[in-house]
C-alpha cells in the first residue's frame, strides 16, 4: 500500500533520507545533545523553506518575506530563513528559553551581523500580538497539538490569523493513519544512533495522545524520554474547519508523494483525497483574504 511510512517517520514530517554512514559508533548517551539529536531526526529547514516558497508563490505570485516560527525551539528553521533571501526577517517565537538560548548559541552564532539584525528571538505565547505582521507563519512538527480543545485550537488559529499581514499564508503540518492510534514503539537507524518514537497512551474517547521521542545508541546506552508530547490527535477534517472558523479562505491539504517501493519521497502536493493508510504525514495551508504585501517579491507564474 502506498504511503506506508511507520509513525517514527511520520513524526519527522519527512521520509527517512540517506545518512553518512555511523563513524565507528560514535555516539553515547553520556556525550549526546538532545537537541542535537531532535535536529538530526526530525528537521529539515531547507526542504521547508522550498515548500513555504513554492505554495506562497502558486498561491500569491510573490516570494514572502517576513516568517513567524510559532513554537520555534531551537530556531533552526528561523536562522536558515534569514540565510535564505536577503530581504528576509524571521521572528521566532517560544516560550522555552532555554531551548532558545541553545539555538542561539548553535544557528544564531553563525548568522552574520546583518542575519543576526534580521533574526528575531521572542520570549513568548503564540497566542499573543507579534511586533510586526508575517507573511507567513509557520507551525510545524505539529506543536500546535498542545491545544486539546477546541476552543483552544480556534484561539491559537484566530491570534495566527491576527499576525498575519493580508494576503499572508499559514503553514501546518499533520499526521495519522491507523497505526497512529495503537500503543506502539517505532525505530528508525540514523548516523550513529536510533530514533524511537514510542506512543504510550491514546484515548479514542478524546483523541488524547502521549508521545516519547527516546534515543539509542550502538554502545547500549539510552536517552530515555528526551521528549515528551501530550497533545490531542487532531484529524484533517477538524484542522480545515477550525481554520474556516478562524476566517481563514481556502485551506488545502498537501500530501506526500511516493516512491516505487511505497516509501514517502519528500515530495508534497495539493490532494483532494488521501489514502487510507498505516502512516501518512501532510501539510495544511490556509490564506489570509486580501491582496499579498508589496514588500513580497514578485516571480513569474
Amino acid at each position: 500500500m502506498a504511503n506506508t511510512k511507520n509513525r517514527s517517520q511520520a513524526a519527522k514530517k519527512r521520509p527517512s533520507r540517506t545518512k553518512k554512514p555511523a563513524r565507528g559508533g560514535w555516539r553515547t548517551a553520556k556525550g549526546s545533545d538532545r537537541h542535537e539529536l531532535y535536529e538530526l531526526s526530525v528537521q529539515e529547514p531547507r526542504a521547508e523553506i522550498a515548500f513555504i516558497d513554492r505554495c506562497f508563490r502558486e498561491r500569491r505570485g510573490c516570494l514572502p518575506s517576513v516568517l513567524r516560527e510559532d513554537f520555534c525551539g531551537t530556531g533552526y528553521a528561523s536562522c536558515e530563513w534569514v540565510k535564505h533571501r536577503k530581504s528576509n526577517v524571521s521572528w521566532g517565537i517560544d516560550l522555552c528559553t532555554k531551548t532558545m538560548a541553545w539555538g542561539k548559541a548553535r544557528h544564531g552564532a553563525k548568522l552574520n551581523a546583518e542575519q543576526r539584525s534580521r533574526m528575531h528571538w521572542v520570549k513568548g505565547d503564540v497566542r499573543d500580538r507579534g511586533a510586526e505582521p508575517a507573511d507567513v507563519i509557520a507551525a510545524l512538527n505539529f506543536s500546535y497539538f498542545i491545544f486539546k480543545t477546541r476552543a483552544g485550537l480556534l484561539e491559537y488559529f484566530k491570534a495566527a490569523f491576527a499576525n498575519l499581514k493580508p494576503g499572508g499564508v499559514y503553514f501546518l503540518d499533520s499526521y495519522g493513519g491507523s497505526d497512529s492510534f495503537l500503543v506502539q514503539t517505532e525505530e528508525r537507524d540514523l548516523d550513529g544512533f536510533t530514533y524511537l518514537w514510542d506512543t504510550e497512551k491514546y484515548n479514542p474517547i478524546n483523541g488524547d495522545v502521549l508521545n516519547h521521542i527516546h534515543f539509542r545508541f550502538p554502545d547500549g546506552t539510552e536517552l530515555r524520554k528526551a521528549f515528551t508530547y501530550d497533545w490531542r490527535l487532531w484529524t484533517l477534517p477538524e484542522i480545515q474547519e477550525l481554520l474556516l472558523e478562524a476566517g481563514f479562505v481556502k485551506p488545502a491539504v498537501y500530501w506526500e508523494g511516493t516512491t516505487d517501493d511505497g516509501e514517502g519521497d519528500g515530495v508534497f502536493r495539493r490532494k483532494a483525497v488521501g489514502e487510507a493508510c498505516e502512516g501518512w504525514i501532510a501539510y495544511i495551508v490556509a490564506e489570509k483574504p486580501g491582496a499579498p504585501s508589496r514588500a513580497g517579491r514578485r516571480t513569474k507564474r
